[in-house]
């Protein structure tokens, strides 16, 4: 083979494993996440998430979020926030809510590292629902919506994975359309 020939087909695939390696983990609201960062490290990238990363540093769950894990976060985008009636947000904010915020978050974090394929199988192999256990202790519901993943939390509100397969050095995040509120 030509040198040219061979040197050129390295190159391309040199630059396609690198394209591949690039696309591995998506951008979240056009901020690249990088998969040797943790939850929290992420997150303060993410232009979608800054109400949520408010949420965890008032509820005082930065250094778990940072822990070792794996975790699953199903991380809900400003605008879910925003959904909320009005004055919810900032009144989850203040000291004396720092409980139910607790609460509202863990909600959204299931232990271990459950990737979109897996989640998607378990449901399939489930009858088309997957009932999981949050750290809070309450129960998402899993179920196929469209091509995708929706979750249903205890009070029948369900929100959509945007974005699936978000991986951290401390387990995955996806991304949610909307707040879960939990019982």
């Amino acid at each position: 083979m030509n040198r040219n020939i061979s040197g050129g087909l390295a190159l391309i695939a040199a630059l396609a494993a690198g394209a591949a390696h690039a696309q591995s983990n998506p951008t979240v609201g056009g901020a690249p996440m990088f998969e040797n960062r943790s939850i929290v490290e992420n997150a303060v990238n993410s232009p979608v998430h800054t109400t949520l990363v408010a949420a965890v540093k008032a509820a005082g769950l930065v250094e778990t979020l940072s822990g070792a894990g794996p975790f699953t976060v199903f991380a809900p985008v400003n605008s879910g926030f925003a959904a909320l009636p009005a004055g919810t947000v900032e009144t989850l904010l203040m000291p004396e809510n720092k409980d139910q915020l607790v609460k509202v978050l863990t909600a959204h974090v299931v232990a271990g590292d459950l990737s979109g394929g897996e989640l998607m199988r378990d449901v399939m192999a489930n009858g088309g629902q997957l009932e999981l256990q949050t750290v809070s202790g309450d129960t998402l519901t899993v179920m196929q919506s469209g091509r995708g993943l929706a979750l249903m939390d205890e009070n029948g509100g369900t929100s959509v994975i945007t974005t699936a397969d978000v991986n951290q050095s401390n387990g995955v995040i996806h991304v949610v359309n909307q707040v879960l509120v939990p019982n």
